[in-house]
């Protein structure tokens, strides 16, 4: 197989397993080494050995290459695919299918770990319809959130993905952005050019220990900002993961979601499994106030795509309709609701 190829499945596949970032870049970057390399002189140097010399390869990304060259599914990536045959969730099945798309995704202009052609390449075959890339706003810094400038780009180069494909291909990226609530409830980023983008997803990343109060106002004010198609990771919870826990914020989870509902705004089912946001209890809150919701990966890494598993089958334990989840719906529909308010 092509060694490239192999060393991005493995990546992939590292990722969807929660490995460390670590090994999954080691992956990432023998294939960016190797990338210019014709196939003949890729063959040349794996059979004199001189391939190990090369920065950025190492024992066991070599071992793939030669493999690979050989005209072999490598060894590492076959014990990978054979651990994928299991579902990463338990229960969920029937309405992860129905699923087309996702809302909530980053890439490696902000904090995510692959740039946008390869997310996109990834959601295609996992089957999605749609992807909305919604790196970082400016004020998270610690996140190389996107400044005016660096998102119009952004926008410019989904225009340019999109452009590239055929005509008649179903999938399609999204432009977006995840937008930071500002203490004051405002969101973090010009509204001319909110405007312009097919999803907004707002969420709350600091000051997350506010008083409940102060928490409702400013959730509030950016759930009935026009721009807002999705309340993120609500309460911002952790816990499990490698950064460790961190407890719930506090807010009137009723007058929340009595909003969400009156504005159309999803709440998002977060699928990371470190997040699992909104709680159980909270959900059902969401659904007795009529809420839609967007089930959403959150990926910052293209095998994290399939963290979808987790979402669906938190909703479908939670008793969400489908048809109450827009990313159950076709892309048409989906643009309809979005620019609902601008």
């Amino acid at each position: 197989m092509d060694p490239i190829d192999a060393l991005r499945e493995i990546a992939f596949r590292l990722e969807r397993e929660l490995a460390p970032n670590f090994k999954v870049k080691a992956f990432r970057h023998a294939a960016e080494a190797i990338a210019g390399i014709p196939a003949d002189d890729l063959a040349a140097r794996v059979r004199d050995g001189g391939l190990k010399r090369t920065p950025g390869i190492g024992a066991r990304t070599f071992e793939v290459i030669q493999q690979a060259i050989d005209g072999q599914v490598p060894g590492y990536l076959q014990s990978l695919r054979d651990r994928g045959e299991e579902p990463l969730a338990e229960g969920g099945r029937a309405l992860h299918a129905l699923l087309r798309g996702d809302l909530h995704s980053h890439t490696s202009s902000s904090d995510g770990g692959a740039p946008l052609e390869e997310m996109a390449q990834a959601a295609r075959l996992l089957g999605r319809d749609y992807l909305a890339v919604t790196d970082h706003s400016p004020n998270l810094t610690v996140a190389n959130g996107l400044s005016a400038e660096r998102l119009a780009e952004q926008v410019d180069l989904v225009d340019a993905y999109n452009g590239s494909r055929p005509a008649d291909e179903r999938f399609r990226l999204l432009a977006g952005i995840e937008v930071d609530i500002l203490e004051d409830g405002t969101l973090d980023q010009e509204a001319e050019l909110l405007s312009q983008l097919d999803v907004v997803v707002a969420s709350v990343h600091s000051k997350l220990r506010s008083e409940e109060r102060a928490m409702t106002r400013r959730m509030l004010r950016a759930i009935e900002d026009p721009h807002t198609d999705v309340l993120g990771h609500c309460t911002g919870r952790l816990v499990t993961g490698s950064r460790g826990t961190r407890p719930e914020s506090t807010f009137d989870a009723a007058r929340v979601f009595a909003a969400c509902a009156e504005n159309q705004v999803a709440v998002e089912v977060n699928s990371r499994p470190e997040r699992q946001d909104p709680p159980d209890g909270l959900i059902q809150l969401a659904l007795d106030a009529g809420c839609l919701f967007s089930i959403d990966s959150d990926a910052h890494a293209p095998g994290q795509l399939d963290f979808l598993q987790y979402g669906a089958a938190r909703a479908e334990a939670n008793g969400i309709p489908a048809e109450r989840i827009v990313t159950t719906w076709p892309r048409e529909r989906l643009l309809e609701w979005s620019g609902r308010r601008r």
